[in-house]
């Protein structure tokens, strides 16, 4: 089936993804190193339309500030022959050595304050280059022992670093958001903001919640148990869906980075079904980019690294198409109103109504039959997902 990619889709990718090169903590690396411009001009050629970076991706850490200023010449210069823009960039805070009790909330007040200098200078960099959302993942946030870490002194110490931040975009008059990425353990044990809802009861909790909103990814939340789309849903729900991570993820295990849609298709559909057609009417949920943060596998060659990019592309678009067919179809409108789905927009209470009006409604409680309901009045949802699954696998 021929479906292509454009820039209209806003697909865009990490360096660190199709720059990875198959190491792992078990196995060196079985691809060589992939260079910057190389990854923008194949990206640009299969449809992307932007590229994302850590700032050690761009250049090593610890580079002087001459190499640092080449890779990001050599960046701009890439960006401006092939289209490609830059919709966010990320601090790495996790990699080097001095990370390894995590940067906002190492025990050690030195690392901390070397940190919130990394991620300054790395905000004055995504000015320049005009993204507008800075992703803040958490990586090494953390402990493996309760009794190391004081975990409402790190959250306390956390909120210390967001709100600087929050000053710091607002006094240079930056267009730039933050999105906290969740994830519940690796490498760390246990990481500080786990989950989507950990994050955005944080959020609240900062001086300009408005700034900060979440940078979910299908497998992090996957990994602890947890339905991707529901989760998605309700960052939606309330206004803190700045950036998302597609991937895939086969069940509560390490973090797999799989291609978009290799790991639970089900929830790939849902989730797809629910970005494109799931807004107020039916319309479009998200308008951000669409980022792939995967890792082509360690059994992959060089030319398997631009295959599975075009994968991750190909899956989506396929979904969707896979979403409109099964939204479209009468069978499926006929069953989503069978099982009430439209209904449950209903608001429970009548407009006007108060618990006084509630109160004296017979019909809500005393002639109300909830018996009616055992072995009868059945919601019709085994229906309703096999025609989900009949969409999926093209038999309607």
């Amino acid at each position: 089936m021929a479906i292509a990619p454009t820039p209209d889709d806003r697909f865009s990718f990490g360096l660190w993804t199709v720059g990875y090169t198959g190491a792992d903590p078990f196995g060196g690396p079985t691809r060589p190193p992939l260079d910057t411009v190389e990854a923008v001009t194949r990206l640009a050629e299969l449809g992307a339309y932007g590229l994302t970076f850590h700032d050690d991706d761009l250049f090593p850490f610890g580079s002087s500030d001459a190499v640092r200023q080449t890779e990001i010449d050599r960046l701009k210069q890439a960006l401006a022959d092939t289209g490609l823009v830059v919709p966010m960039i990320t601090t790495n805070l996790f990699s080097a050595p001095v990370f390894k009790d995590g940067g906002f909330t190492s025990n050690d007040r030195a690392v901390r304050r070397f940190a919130l200098r990394k991620v300054l200078r790395n905000i004055d960099l995504a000015a320049e280059l005009g993204a507008q959302t800075f992703v803040m993942w958490g990586g090494r946030e953390g402990a493996e022992y309760d009794a190391a870490k004081d975990i409402r002194s790190a959250l306390a110490r956390y909120r210390e670093a967001v709100n600087l931040l929050g000053d710091y975009v607002t006094d240079r008059g930056y267009d730039i958001r933050f999105a906290i990425e969740p994830k519940p353990n690796e490498p760390r044990g246990d990481i500080l903001l786990p989950t989507v809802g950990h994050a955005m009861a944080f959020i609240e909790t900062l001086e300009r919640p408005e700034l900060v909103g979440v940078n979910p990814e299908v497998g992090h939340e996957q990994m602890a148990g947890l339905n991707f789309t529901a989760g998605i849903a309700q960052a939606l729900d309330a206004g803190k869906l700045f950036h998302i991570d597609l991937n895939g993820q086969r069940g509560i295990k390490y973090d797999q980075d799989l291609v978009f849609g290799h790991g639970d298709l089900h929830n790939a559909f849902s989730l797809v079904d629910l970005l494109e057609n799931g807004g107020p009417g039916g319309g479009r949920a998200y308008d951000g980019p669409r980022h792939f943060d995967y890792k082509p596998s360690r059994t992959e060659d060089t030319a398997g690294v631009w295959d599975s990019a075009a994968a991750n592309m190909r899956t989506y678009l396929l979904l969707k198409e896979r979403a409109v067919a099964f939204r479209a179809d009468p069978e499926v409108q006929e069953a989503l109103a069978a099982s009430r789905v439209p209904e449950l927009a209903q608001p429970t209470l009548a407009a006007g109504e108060s618990y006084d009006d509630l109160l004296a409604d017979p019909a809500s409680y005393e002639s109300f039959a909830p018996d009616a309901y055992f072995g009868a009045r059945g919601f019709g949802f085994v229906r309703l997902q096999q025609l989900a699954l009949e969409h999926l696998l093209g038999a309607r």
